[in-house]
Parts: structure tokens; C-alpha cells; sequence
């Protein structure tokens, strides 16, 4: 790790542990991109950037250096209206009506350690020598707008994190039209665009396609993250696969309406850029003020998907996630939701936890429909009081009695929502997002509040902080169940309602900030309808996230493959539920169900009181190995070996960071009749170990498990599948 200056050939090298970005001031003063790429030794960089004339239509910047055009010239942080008619970074509109700006160079900074992000998540270093950054500033004088570019390189990681601040230092007001967290211009454009898409129910979904000419983008409109396309994306070499070729990963720390795209211009070099959502946003910039943006995590990897992935694990796992649960295991929890729904009383739920705790259960989470009078989901959201025709003794006696089996206690929360029919909304009807004269729409049966505005947020961090002051909480699942419509605050001036939908999230950010804060020995899982807003913004204020509201393990097997692909499987919440499958109406066996489900955070959704003696005994063996491997799924390194996009089967394998233990788990969706015979050849073990496979007498070698491979043995049936453990010995 280092980032090193070269005055002669103002050339600035960020390392990280095996690859190289290189960036160089010209004598404009523009700021040009070489390098990106594989490690390379820190030499005379001055020949990297070849410039020469292209067309009369690419405009030169001096008209005595014609080689100098910002239409090919590539660019750390372009802007659009004088000589670049590629896709902007950012864009500003003048007092004048006029959108031109003209940055150049005027300083940098280059410091150990990590800077905090104002109001937004960010990756961080815990030690100043952990992490080195660059500051470079860029100034228009014109109109004294100052552009600070911020880099981040992590030690022993081969990670830039970037952002991009922007400060008005003149006199008059600008409109921010265009902010986004990074841009890069890449030489070539023969790659693949590998993008992580969906639904409700079907979230992050693996889908490569080639870059063609013109601009390809993924984006959110819909002021969150989204099920149907995650804030992130990766160009992949045309041989990339699991574990060879180059990757450039992209991941945007933020939670809210986003933009990922890739513009292929007439010369074949591809920008990429990425950040918030510039549709129906603007920003008031006055005088004196600055605007920041969220941060833009990039992975570049020579050896696959397969490391690429590792790299954002390693690093969201112990440098984005926070607090006291980070490092601890997690614990095995029973939710009673897809077995009650809203229907259940203080009873029902005792015995269900009874059950849990005589199954070796460790945490009891009561879902929706406690409060209120919320019999469906059509009232009380906002009425954040216990329901005394369900829990008659309240919530701190149900909690207590719950503690008294042996289990912990959580509870759901969706603070973000109000009903129309609540008593909180019969008072504040303002409170929610909304436009005068129109319709407010609903969406299962609700509206949002607007968290732009602090006597709301500050109404929310009372109200759930005097519910979990009252009672043993040890767990908090953070739902929420719809996107925005009418964005529109009845606080904010004409000029800056377009500022509605960024300003709710670094409302929401300060709400998780004050909650988390307060209560930092409760675990905070987030969710959104399950997957709707699994994204790095979140992961800084709650280490896990409910991956998917369908919980069949065939569907989730392709949901938690393609979420691995940028997020590590101990912010995954994956449960056992009953079948036939409430989602899919699917019936798998429990063993299967309960493999998939070990590959994150596990526990069960379903009424154990119901299950036979035989799913019991089985429920109760899945408890008892999960607790021996979570430290191997929680904290170790993910391997994809086969991928259910890709056949009929799957197999992960889990490994701890020494290499002393591993857990493999496999899957074949359909039988095939004579079907081959299989092995799969097992990664990220020591080639030089021998390690003995749990439940037999095999003692087999790394490099035979490696090379060779594993005999898979014989399975019987559809949707079977199979799990081992192996210890280095």
C-alpha cells in the first residue's frame, strides 16, 4: 500500500496490494487517468498517455496543441459544454442560465488514514496506518467552485475507494444538477457488463451481456436501492470467469436512487461512472456550501469473479460493517412470521419458543403485527405501541418470559412507513411524502414518512427508542415495504423539493445513526420486503440483511449465489421454512432446505410446534453443526465452485483464513437418470495439509482436493443435496 507523487512528471501512483491506478496532471492542469491494472513497478509513467489529433470534431482545448482534445483526452472527473461530449461526471447550472465548467489542478494532499464522510456511510480504517489517501483539488476560477477527489487504498487489499466533494467558494448560488461518486476512462471497451438484476422474491440475479457502442446503464428511480438491480456492476475480460481473467468491480455505498453506467464512445474506450441518480434530483449549492457524495468502492482483479468477490468481502465484513456484532457469531434464531402472520397471542408465541429452545435455538423474533391494532397490513404503521388484545401483559413480560426459556429476544419494526389509518397519521398527516392536490399513492396499504425533515426523525428515534428502553431487546428486524411516489416535503421551498429524495436518505442515515448508536448490543438486521435495499449504505449501520423475502431453497440458491457475488454470506439472513414453500409452493426436503439456509446467517421461519418427529430430530442436528461452522460461514472465504446460473447443479465451499476448517455444500436441483459420475475440485484450501473429511474415515490431501477433486456421492430424488466439513489435521 502506498500512493506515491512524482513532481518532474506530476503522476500520482495509488498501490494496493497487487495492482496499480495512475492518474497524472497535465500542463493544462486537467486531470488525466493512465492506469488501471494489474501491479506495475514505479517508473517513468510519462510515456503512458499517448495524445494526438483524432478529428476536427473533437474540439482542441488550445488551438496550439491539437493533440489536446477532452473528447479523447482520458479523464479523472470530466464535466460536459467545452470540448467532452461523453457522459459528465457532474454538471452545475450557473446564476447565468449556463451549465459550462472548466476545472483544473490546483493542489493535493496526500495523508494516512481514512476520512469520514459527512451524514453518508463509508468504508473506514480503524488505525491510521491501515489506509493512505489522496485529495486532489480541482478549481474552476471563474466561479471558484473547488471539486476535491478523494482516494483510498487499503492495506493488503487490492481496493480504491473514491468520492468527490463539491464546494461553492464564490459569490453566487448554484444548481447541482449531476454529482456522481467516481468516472473512469478505460482504453479498451472488449468486455462484458455483469450486472446483478430482479424482483421481489427473485432479487440480485447474475446477467453478463457485452458492451456495445453508446451508453449502457443500470439505475434505480426509485429513491431506494432496489430488488430489481443492485448499486453495483462489473466489467469482466471476454475469458473472465470464476477464476481467471481481469474484473473491474463497482460498488456504490448508498442506499438510495442510483446510476451505474458504461458509455462506449467512437474511439472504443469505455467511461465508467457511477453514483447518485441525477433523474429528478438537483442540489441548491449557495455560497459557502458543499455537497458530498457517497462513495464508490472499486476492485480490480486479475484472477476472476472468484477474487474479486473475496476482496469485497474481506473488506465489507470488517471495514464497512460496524459495532459489537461484527466480529461475534450470530446467533440461530426462529421468526414466526410465515407461521402465524398476524395471527397469534402471547401464547402461540411461548410456544413456539418453547420449541425453539427445546431444538437448541438461541433467539425468538416476533415479526410483524404487535402493535397497533394491526390484525393485516392495512393500519396502526406509526402507532408504535404493544397491542394489549394480543400481548395482554405487554411486550417487556413476553420478552422476559421468552429470556426465561433460554432465548433472546427480537422484534420487528417498520419505522420508515405510515398507515392512513393510524393514529400517528390522523395527527400528522403532513409527516408523510406528499404533493399538494395530488393523490398520495399507496402501496400496500401505506405511505412514507418524510425523513427529510428532523422533528420527523427525531419523532422516530423516540418512538422506537422508548419501545426497546422498555424492554430485553436483543435483536431488531428494520423492515420496509415500499418505494417512493409523490416525493415531495411540506417543509422544503419551491427551489429545493428536488432534494426531497437524497435529503430522506441522509435523513435515514442519521435515524439508523442515532438508533444503532444508543443501542449498540442489539443486533439490527435490515430488510426491505427481503431484498429491496441490500446495499453497502446499509450495511454500515446493520451488519445483516434478510436477503429474500422467498425463502425456497432451490429459488435461493441462485438469490444467495448472486448476492455473494459482491456481498460476504455473514450479512446474508437466510431461514428454514415449511413447505410446500409459501412463495413457490415448492416441497423440498429439509435437509436441503436447511444446506442452502447454513450458507448465511441460519434460522427458521415456520411453526415448530407442528413439525413430525422426524423433522424435529433433523431441525434439531442442523442446529447443532451450524453452531460448530458458523465461525467458517460468518467469517471465512466464500468459493463458488458450481453455479445454479450455469447447470443443474451448485456447490460453495466455506473457508476459514488459516485453512484449518472448510464446509462444502452441494446441490442437484433434478434427478437425471445414469447420470454422469461427478466430482468437484474444492478451492482456497492449503495444497500442502491433509484434511480429514468429517463423518468418514477419509483423510485426503489439499492438493488432491484441489486438482483431483471430491467424489460426489450418490443422491436420490429432486432437490437433493449434500454438506462436509473438512479439518486440516
Amino acid at each position: 500500500m502506498a500512493i506515491l507523487y512524482n513532481p518532474p512528471e506530476n503522476i500520482f501512483h495509488l498501490q494496493t496490494d497487487t495492482a496499480s491506478y495512475i492518474i497524472r496532471v497535465l500542463e493544462s492542469g486537467h486531470l488525466a487517468h493512465l492506469y488501471w491494472g494489474k501491479g506495475i513497478r514505479n517508473s517513468n509513467f510519462e510515456n503512458l498517455l499517448k495524445m494526438q489529433e483524432r478529428a476536427s470534431f473533437s474540439p482542441n482545448v488550445s488551438g496550439s496543441d491539437k493533440a489536446l482534445s477532452l473528447d479523447t483526452l482520458p479523464q479523472e472527473y470530466p464535466a460536459y459544454g467545452n470540448g467532452d461530449f461523453r457522459t459528465p461526471a457532474f454538471q452545475l447550472q450557473l446564476e447565468n442560465g449556463s451549465t459550462i465548467t472548466d476545472l483544473r489542478y490546483q493542489s493535493h494532499r496526500i495523508y494516512s488514514g481514512k476520512p469520514k464522510l459527512e451524514g453518508l456511510p463509508a468504508t473506514y480504517a480503524e488505525q491510521e496506518d491501515e489506509a493512505e489517501t489522496l485529495e486532489i483539488d480541482l478549481f474552476d476560477s471563474l466561479i471558484s467552485l473547488r471539486v476535491i477527489l478523494s482516494y483510498t487504498v487499503f492495506k493488503n487489499r487490492n481496493v480504491v475507494a473514491r468520492s468527490a466533494r463539491l464546494a461553492n467558494e464564490g459569490t453566487q448560488q448554484f444548481k447541482l444538477l449531476r454529482a456522481l461518486s467516481m468516472s473512469v476512462d478505460l482504453p479498451r471497451c472488449d468486455y462484458d457488463l455483469l450486472q446483478l438484476q430482479g424482483a421481489w422474491a427473485r432479487e440480485r440475479y447474475m446477467e453478463r451481456r457485452p458492451l456495445a457502442h453508446g451508453n449502457q446503464s443500470i439505475e434505480s428511480r426509485r429513491s431506494a436501492s432496489g430488488h430489481q438491480l443492485n448499486p453495483f456492476m462489473a466489467l469482466l475480460s471476454k475469458n473472465a470467469g470464476e477464476n481467471y481473467g481481469e474484473v473491474y468491480g463497482f460498488s456504490l455505498v448508498y442506499s438510495g436512487s442510483f446510476i451505474a453506467q458504461v458509455e462506449v464512445d467512437q474511439f472504443d474506450t469505455a467511461r465508467v461512472s457511477m453514483g447518485i441518480n441525477p433523474f429528478d434530483f438537483t442540489w441548491k449549492l449557495e455560497p459557502g456550501s458543499s455537497f458530498q457524495t457517497p462513495e464508490a468502492v472499486m476492485v480490480y482483479s486479475e484472477r476472476g469473479l472468484g477474487h474479486m468477490s473475496r476482496e469485497y468481502h474481506r473488506l465489507y465484513r470488517s471495514r464497512l460493517c460496524r459495532g459489537k456484532h461484527r466480529d461475534s457469531s450470530r446467533p440461530v434464531l426462529i421468526n414466526n412470521w410465515e407461521a402465524t402472520y398476524f395471527d397469534f397471542n402471547a401464547e402461540k408465541i411461548l410456544d413456539i419458543a418453547r420449541e425453539g429452545a427445546n431444538l437448541g435455538m438461541e433467539l425468538f423474533v416476533l415479526d410483524d403485527g404487535w402493535f397497533g391494532k394491526r390484525d393485516s397490513d392495512n393500519c396502526s404503521l406509526g402507532d408504535w405501541f404493544v397491542d394489549k388484545r394480543k400481548l395482554p401483559d405487554g411486550l417487556k413480560d413476553l420478552a422476559s418470559k421468552v429470556n426465561q426459556l433460554g432465548l433472546k429476544f427480537g422484534l420487528w419494526f417498520e419505522p420508515e412507513m405510515i398507515s392512513p389509518d393510524s393514529d400517528l397519521y390522523r395527527a400528522h398527516p403532513d409527516w408523510c411524502l406528499h404533493v399538494p392536490g395530488r393523490k398520495r399513492t399507496e402501496a400496500r396499504n401505506q405511505l412514507v414518512l418524510d425523513y427529510s425533515r428532523k422533528d420527523v426523525c427525531d419523532a422516530i428515534i423516540k418512538m422506537v427508542s422508548d419501545i426497546l428502553s422498555t424492554a430485553p431487546v436483543a435483536y431488531v428486524k428494520w423492515d420496509m415495504n415500499r418505494n417512493m411516489t409523490e416525493i415531495g416535503s411540506a417543509v422544503l421551498p419551491a427551489d429545493r423539493q428536488r432534494e426531497t429524495a437524497h435529503r430522506y436518505i441522509l435523513g435515514l442515515y442519521r435515524v439508523m445513526e442515532e438508533i444503532t448508536s444508543r443501542f449498540p448490543d442489539i443486533l439490527f438486521e435490515s430488510c426491505s420486503g427481503g431484498g429491496g435495499r441490500f446495499d453497502p449504505g446499509i450495511l454500515y449501520y446493520m451488519p445483516q440483511t434478510w436477503t429474500s423475502d422467498d425463502t425456497d431453497a432451490v429459488e435461493r440458491l441462485k438469490i444467495q449465489h448472486g448476492t455473494s457475488i459482491v456481498y460476504p454470506a455473514g450479512t446474508m439472513g437466510a431461514h428454514v421454512s415449511a413447505v410446500p414453500n409459501h412463495q413457490v409452493g415448492r416441497i423440498t426436503p429439509i435437509e436441503t432446505r436447511g444446506n442452502a439456509a447454513m450458507c448465511g446467517n441460519f434460522g427458521y421461519e415456520l411453526d415448530l410446534t407442528k413439525l413430525s418427529k422426524a423433522d424435529k430430530s433433523a431441525v434439531r442436528e442442523q442446529v447443532r453443526t451450524y453452531k460448530e461452522i458458523r465461525h467458517i460461514i460468518q467469517f471465512g472465504d466464500m468459493y463458488r465452485l458450481l453455479s445454479p446460473f450455469e447447470g443443474n447443479e451448485t456447490a460453495w465451499i466455506f473457508v476459514t483464513e488459516d485453512k484449518s476448517e472448510a464446509f462444502l455444500t452441494f446441490f442437484r436441483v433434478l434427478a437425471q437418470p445414469h447420470a454422469p459420475l461427478s466430482r468437484i475440485r474444492l478451492e482456497g484450501l492449503d495444497e500442502a495439509r491433509n484434511y480429514k473429511l468429517e463423518g468418514t474415515d477419509l483423510v485426503m490431501s489439499g492438493d488432491i482436493l484441489m486438482n483431483f477433486g471430491l467424489n460426489v456421492p450418490e443422491l436420490q430424488g429432486d432437490y437433493a443435496s449434500f454438506s462436509l466439513r473438512l479439518k486440516a489435521i
